[in-house]
């Protein structure tokens, strides 16, 4: 790891020397080299664009999306987090399962048009003992601009380089998945139209993504309209946005049921099959509604479903034990707290979510009354940067995004604090390496 920088490369060598390329854990500790290229990245951001610099903008209005550096895991732990992924896949196609958690869900998560939904999370801490899976997410952002920033690194030291020289994802899989939501509610009909909706999307942290995905879908020949749903209409039982028909909606939204009044439009097209919705409110009801992490930790309950013995394993070793906050279990869950992590069953983006630890009696009142969870805390591993003089640790954990139980894609996502978030100077999205 002693190598020096190219010349010109605005790169710092790394403090730590001897480090292997197949030891993930002390190239995370040791290496500190800032591997973004951002020449590179601008012209990821800005190709083929009419529009102003979304480079620039970003860095100036969002200066923690993206960390400057890599994070590296290794092969095992890359095949354990599939082998959890799979193991969920299984278990959620299961009848007995999806009639247990849609028991809990909104009656409208019962209709299955077809589609799977695009984007979907799985999020784990890289604990002492493997990856353990920390919660699931529809609709996770990030992938397309994660895409973007893994191809712009550049190593810049021996030990890396073999690792950051493999292909990398291109955005064709992204424009395929959407294209196979399609066909799987309309067939071989041409999608001609998509609709990237969000509440008010250009005040949303993420809108840059949003224009990424508009100019990829219409270089691939969809139209394609950014928009507000209120501006969204139906008419002869389809979706227009002004004199444009919409024939699939790329939903980012976070009321997951559509049951907010302003999302009526969505909701009634979703019902009558108006218009393609992907993400949909089957699918947060299947994987990501927090309570259904408890029944996937809960032994007795996989056993009377019949799951394999070896699935089984997979899910209690991969996945911290979750309960749901009750006023029978308040009391012992209360005691226990320190070890706890408390989330909300429909949460998203770490929004209400609590370590034990650091709740207060006036939260733990809100905590019992507002439909949680409980789950075991595993601390996140850490990255190693050095910023302004000084070397710092800074959280992590990894995404894998999955489409139809396939892994498209991981990345990280560095920080300090309870939670993940995007305000932690040197932190951000960050591309995953893994190691031989």
């Amino acid at each position: 790891m002693s190598t020096t920088p190219p010349p010109g490369s605005g790169k710092t060598a790394p403090s730590g020397t001897g480090v292997r390329a197949d030891d993930a854990e002390s190239l995370n500790r040791d290496c500190l080299c800032v591997t973004i290229d951002h020449e590179s990245l601008r012209r990821e951001l800005d190709n083929n664009s009419r529009d102003a610099d979304l480079y620039h903008e970003i860095l100036t209005s969002r200066p923690h999306l993206f960390s400057d550096t890599a994070v590296f895991v290794t092969r095992e732990q890359t095949a354990c987090m599939r082998a959890i992924i799979a193991a969920i896949e299984t278990v959620v196609a299961m009848p007995a399962y999806r009639e247990h958690v849609l028991g809990w869900a909104p009656p409208i998560a019962r209709l299955d048009l077809g589609p799977r939904g695009v984007f979907m999370g799985y999020d784990f801490h890289l604990g002492s003992q493997g990856p353990q899976l920390i919660e699931i997410n529809t609709n996770a952002g990030g992938a397309l601009l994660n895409a973007a920033l893994a191809r712009a690194q550049l190593a810049c030291c021996e030990s890396t380089r073999p690792l950051m020289s493999g292909p990398m994802v291109r955005d064709e899989i992204f424009v395929a998945m959407f294209r196979r939501e399609w066909r799987l509610a309309r067939g071989d009909e041409p999608l001609s139209s998509i609709a990237i909706v969000d509440d008010t999307p250009t005040k949303q942290y993420l809108y840059p993504e949003f224009v990424l995905f508009e100019r990829l879908f219409q270089r691939h020949g969809i139209k394609t309209v950014i928009t507000d749903p209120a501006e969204l209409m139906v008419c002869h039982g389809r979706l227009w946005h002004e004199e444009f028909k919409i024939d699939l909606v790329y939903n980012r939204l976070t009321d997951f049921a559509l049951e907010e009044p302003r999302h009526a439009t969505l909701r009634e097209v979703w019902r009558t099959g108006g218009a393609v919705l992907t993400p949909h409110p089957r699918a947060h009801a299947l994987y990501a509604d927090k309570r259904n992490l408890a029944a996937l930790t809960d032994e007795v309950l996989l056993r009377h479903w019949q799951v394999p013995d070896s699935l089984i394993h997979t899910l209690l070793t991969g996945i911290p034990h979750v309960v749901t906050v009750s006023a029978a279990n308040a009391g012992a869950l209360w005691e226990q707290r320190d070890g706890l992590f408390f989330k909300p069953a429909a949460g998203y983006g770490a929004k209400a979510a609590y370590r034990g630890d650091k709740v207060t009696t006036r939260v733990w009142n809100e905590i019992i009354a507002g439909n949680y969870v409980a789950q075991k805390r595993i601390a996140p591993s850490e990255r190693w940067r050095r910023r302004e003089g000084a070397e710092t640790a800074l959280k992590l954990d990894i995404r894998n995004y999955v489409y139809d139980g396939e892994v498209q894609l991981l990345a990280a996502r560095l920080y300090q604090g309870q939670t993940t978030n995007f305000r932690t100077p040197g932190g951000g999205f960050a591309p995953v390496f893994s190691t031989p």
